[in-house]
């Protein structure tokens, strides 16, 4: 039987900082509890930490060191870098555990750790929940000796190692030479390696988003306002925006009009740019149920597959595993190349589309825009106390909403998994149609909330 989670959600353990479960006492508490867990034969272990660049992650990362140290793994810490980098390092060095400070594209009071076991990969709900179980177990008896201590130390080059692996996956031949990109790093992990990369690949690089000084992660920038980003390719005349998020594992882009291109046009072009190269795996690609029609039927109509999974990045690598194939992601921007990496890296994705966009010889507008999206709107409620979704009149209005698609279009509502928001999503072939849904179960969704009502 699968043991429950308290503390983990779609993306780790996330909470407010310095308050429950977000507390240095929580992270010393995972560092023993995962560093035992992880302790397997007789070799020296090991665990490597990155962090984002929030005020908080200097209170748990010294807590998860001390807690990996107490159960006698070493640690290796990175400093602020991507997610997507921390994976990479965890595989590169041999590493039977990596570990990830960040709330990702939260505001600065929040933070979070997710953990990677030695593949790279994210942990699976299970392997969570026995660590869950652990930490809530007398672990006194169970750490290491003094004698069989682990130690820290500092990987000065880290960097550098995932700058190099970045710019590997860019084809080959291939520069940036007359490219003016702006990148918007969100004040966040890739403040330093994100521009770097670009610029050694050839382009005249605009960097924004790059002074973090802990409080001001993805505020006002990033690919969460992704406004900001249009308005500077504008104001700079760019060829084409980068966005990341706060641990630079999602990307959203914009052309050199300033119009947005999300993750699901972002997977539209690299998959049909693989397809056509034969380097496309597994028939099709893995996107979750938010994923917009438009971007199914542009994948059926040249015979390629799109497997929806629920929400998160993490299922949809699992999925990708169980199908063979090499391209995922979601439409927030969380694009999964496992060709060259084990999670979501926004820098590789935009870096696949740069490569088209310099093979083709045209500008971003007409590379990036794969299909036309059914219109589709998202909202979200936020909450306090118990789920409203379970409610009697929120159950009754989803019912009516349903029927008011009449089967020709989507409905998609769900907790979220980071925080304490109900998201309503809508999808159909009438704009109005999906709007008067949308504000109608919201507002029903908000005042059940509101009230604080239980199930009926």
């Amino acid at each position: 039987m699968t043991q429950s989670r308290r503390l983990f959600g779609t993306d780790g353990i996330r909470g407010k900082a310095n308050t429950d479960p977000m507390t240095a006492g929580t992270a010393l508490r995972l560092g023993q509890a995962a560093g035992l867990l992880f302790t397997r034969g007789n070799h020296r272990h090991k665990v490597v930490i990155g962090k984002d660049t929030r005020l908080s992650g200097y209170m748990l990362e010294p807590a998860l060191t001390a807690g990996f140290i107490g159960a006698g793994m070493d640690v290796t810490l990175l400093g602020p870098l991507p997610t997507p980098a921390v994976a990479m390092l965890t595989r590169s060095l041999r590493a039977d555990l990596g570990v990830m400070i960040s709330a990702s594209h939260n505001p600065y009071e929040d933070n979070g750790i997710k953990l990677f076991g030695p593949d790279g990969a994210k942990l699976s709900d299970e392997k969570e929940a026995e660590i869950e179980a652990f930490m809530d177990s007398k672990l006194a008896h169970r750490l290491a000796p003094p004698a069989a201590l682990g130690r820290a130390a500092r990987l000065d080059d880290a960097p550098g190692r995932y700058i190099e692996a970045a710019k590997a996956s860019f084809p080959r031949g291939l520069r940036l030479d007359d490219l003016k990109i702006v990148i918007d790093c969100a004040h966040g992990a890739a403040y330093r390696v994100a521009p770097t990369v670009l610029w050694e690949l050839g382009a005249s690089v605009v960097s924004v988003g790059v002074a973090p000084d802990g409080f001001n992660i993805n505020k006002g920038c990033g690919s969460t306002v992704p406004e900001y980003l249009c308005a500077q390719v504008q104001e700079h005349g760019a060829h084409l925006g980068i966005a990341l998020d706060g641990d630079a594992d999602r990307v959203v882009l914009a052309d050199e009009h300033g119009e947005l291109i999300d993750g699901d046009q972002i997977l539209a072009l690299i998959a049909h740019s693989w397809h056509a190269a034969g380097k496309l795996t597994g028939g099709g690609i893995v996107a979750t149920v938010m994923s917009n029609l438009g971007l199914e039927r542009f994948l059926q109509a040249r015979r390629l597959n799109l497997h929806r999974t629920k929400v998160g990045d993490r299922y949809v690598a699992e999925r990708m595993r169980e199908l063979g194939t090499n391209v995922g992601g979601e439409q927030s921007g969380h694009v999964i190349l496992t060709d060259f990496a084990t999670t979501g890296d926004g820098l590789l994705a935009a870096l696949q589309v740069l490569a088209v966009i310099v093979e083709q010889g045209k500008p971003a507008s007409e590379t990036c825009r794969m299909f036309q999206p059914l219109p589709q709107r998202l909202q979200n409620v936020r909450f306090a106390g118990p789920s409203p979704l379970r409610h009697a009149r929120v159950q009754a209005a989803i019912a009516d909403a349903e029927e008011s698609l009449n089967g020709s279009g989507r409905l998609l509502i769900r907790e979220s998994g980071t925080e304490p928001v109900v998201r309503v999503m809508a999808e159909g072939e009438d704009e109005a149609t999906v709007g008067r849904i949308v504000d109608a179960l919201c507002v029903t969704i908000a005042e059940v909330a509101r009230l604080g009502e239980s199930a009926a």
